[in-house]
């Protein structure tokens, strides 16, 4: 039956209430212009909303237009939003055009569901909403794309239309000034641009090729990785991509994990699995000799390539890949020696992030549920208690803020997840420490204690740096593509003004290069302007211009990236800022 008028909303609701209400607007203003649409779902997002459509033909950016001004006439007609309750069966003689809201409906435990209709809309729906149409403000439909019904690639794929909207113009168009910026420090751009890396069909989706640019960058990482987990204790081992499918069952991602498992090869009557986690490998290596207490904690690492299968939809950029080069490593230690060991873990992200420059994260305890005992989780109710517990004194013990995350856990046991943002907005899990309870008793791992008693280890599981896929595509939005020296693939262009310049530039090159510095000389017949601006597109951190007076004095002519001058020096004492900015991994220049 009717409602007179949408129940009270609370003050910091009414943008999202809005938002959704625009989505509605939206889904009336398509509808005028494709009678025969097929309605998916239009909820309110961050800052703005979106609605899928089942459409006779694909739309086009030039479609946004139409559909923001048919949005804005009906927004001009304000007309209200009413809202009926009505028995399931009657929703579905109104709506037996829309296969997909018949969906729904049949999965509402409910007998009743509750519609809106705003002029010749309507649609199913909770809310709530506006009292009217005139009520949405300052919109904007932005961008088309793909997804597939309820998230599933094998169910149709639709289109879907976002927008956003705010209470003012004044806010709607920050917003937008934002959005550019965010354009321009998209990784998926950046990395074109640079030559980063790339993607290609022939190879398959989520699985990148690094470029040269994006080799050196890795390199860097993982020495750095390699450097700092020698300093704390770790020794380092590899293991290979693949292993015979009883592994993966001994070790619990078959079942637990197979969603994300590429499917099986036969070789000789024996089933292989590629590897989506370097955990099994490890634990083997831990097992290959006796081992006593004097031995732990034992460290082991491996900058290990592993493979996941992600559904399409999911894959972005180098943020969701296939295929991951990951930061991994398992730490075996006894009971006692845990909360030193996983608060071990924690201080090491910190000391990463204060090196990239990373300030806006958070910890977050992911813990297990009960009713995901034996399906989602392992089936041990007393060691998850123990072990949430145990994180929890870790973490507490040394004064390590954190929200905890219920149903968010690895199969094998609690974790923290490190939540990061990144300069665009999007929040991602850069690094984890897991517990692992489960694994010691599947490949019967021991140690001998002081007594001579056997006993089975705590596997600790974390990744610091994520994967080199995931830590690359955030960096390049963190620093805009411009790397700290350190990073940065060139750290320096030598600008020859005229070719008579060529032979000290490529003097200067390699006396650079002789004190490891990544350098190269810009020799083509170009204008040195161009040059330069090259060079600042490439974000390289030092442009060194060389012409008559540089060879004549030898000396460099510096300028930075971001346009400064700076005075004229000799190269020594280039050569020594270089080297000084690069040890200290220095995110400004010097």
């Amino acid at each position: 039956m009717p409602l007179d008028r949408e129940p009270e909303i609370d003050k910091k609701e009414r943008l999202e209430v809005m938002r959704h209400s625009a989505a509605h607007v939206m889904a009336e203003a398509v509808q005028s212009i494709f009678p025969d649409a097929r309605f998916g779902i239009g909820p309110s997002i961050e800052n703005g909303f979106y609605y899928d459509f089942e459409l006779p033909r694909s739309l086009t950016p030039d479609d946004l237009p139409s559909i923001e001004a048919k949005m804005g006439e009906i927004i001009a007609l304000n007309a209200g939003f009413i809202r009926e309750e009505m028995t399931k069966e009657k929703a579905r003689r109104l709506l037996a055009a829309q296969p997909y809201k018949l969906e729904l409906i049949d999965e509402i435990p409910d007998e009743t569901v509750s519609l809106y209709r705003q002029g010749s809309f309507v649609d199913l729906c909770r809310g709530p909403h506006v009292t009217a149409a005139g009520e949405i403000k300052a919109f904007k439909l932005l961008n088309i794309a793909g997804a597939y019904w309820r998230g599933d690639e094998h169910r149709p794929m639709l289109q879907r239309i976002y927008g956003v909207a705010f209470d003012t113009e004044e806010a709607l168009s920050e917003h937008l000034l934002w959005l550019e910026e965010i354009k321009k420090r998209d990784h998926r751009k950046l990395g074109r641009e640079l030559e980063i890396f790339i993607f290609d069909d022939e190879v398959g989706p989520g699985l990148p090729l690094w470029l040269p640019n994006g080799g050196i960058i890795i390199e860097e990482i993982e020495k750095l990785a390699k450097e700092t987990e020698l300093k704390h204790g770790y020794v380092r081992v590899r293991t290979p991509h693949l292993a015979k499918e009883d592994l993966f069952k001994r070790s619990g991602h078959l079942p637990y994990y197979a969603e994300s498992m590429y499917p099986p090869m036969e070789i000789e009557g024996v089933r292989y699995y590629v590897k989506p986690m370097n955990c099994p490998m490890h634990h083997k290596i831990f097992a290959s000799k006796t081992r006593s207490y004097r031995d732990l904690p034992l460290r082991i690492a491996e900058y290990g390539t592993c493979y996941r299968y992600e559904k399409s939809g999911e894959l972005l950029g180098l943020m969701r890949v296939r295929s991951m080069q990951m930061n991994d490593s398992h730490i075996y230690c006894s009971e006692t020696q845990f909360g030193q060991e996983f608060a071990a873990v924690v201080f090491l992200y910190l000391e990463y992030f204060k090196i990239f420059d990373i300030k806006e994260y958070y910890m977050r305890l992911s813990t297990h549920h009960p009713s995901g005992l034996g399906k989602k989780y392992v089936n041990n109710s007393a060691m998850w208690l123990k072990t949430e517990d145990m994180v929890r004194r870790a973490m507490d013990s040394n004064n390590i803020p954190y929200r905890e995350a219920v149903d968010e856990a690895a199969f094998y046991g609690p974790k923290i997840d490190v939540q990061v943002k990144s300069a665009i907005g999007q929040e991602y899990t850069l690094a984890t420490n897991q517990v692992d309870f489960a694994q010691a008793e599947s490949f019967d791992l021991k140690f001998a204690n002081e007594k001579g008693q056997e006993e089975r280890p705590l596997i600790i599981h974390r990744a610091p740096l994520s994967t080199h896929e995931r830590l690359v595509g955030f960096l390049l939005e963190h620093y805009g593509g411009a790397f700290p020296v350190w990073l940065a693939p060139v750290q320096v262009t030598v600008i020859p003004v005229a070719d008579r310049h060529l032979d000290y530039a490529r003097k200067l090159e390699a006396g650079l290069s002789s004190e490891g510095v990544r350098v190269k000389v810009d020799a083509r017949s170009e204008r040195m302007s161009l040059k330069i601006r090259q060079a600042q597109l490439d974000k390289v951190p030092y442009m060194l211009v060389v012409g008559d007076k540089e060879v004549a004095t030898a000396t460099v002519s510096v300028r930075l990236r971001s346009g400064e001058q700076l005075p004229a020096q000799s190269l020594a004492s280039f050569e020594e800022t270089v080297r000084t900015v690069i040890a200290d991994k220095a995110r400004d220049l010097k």
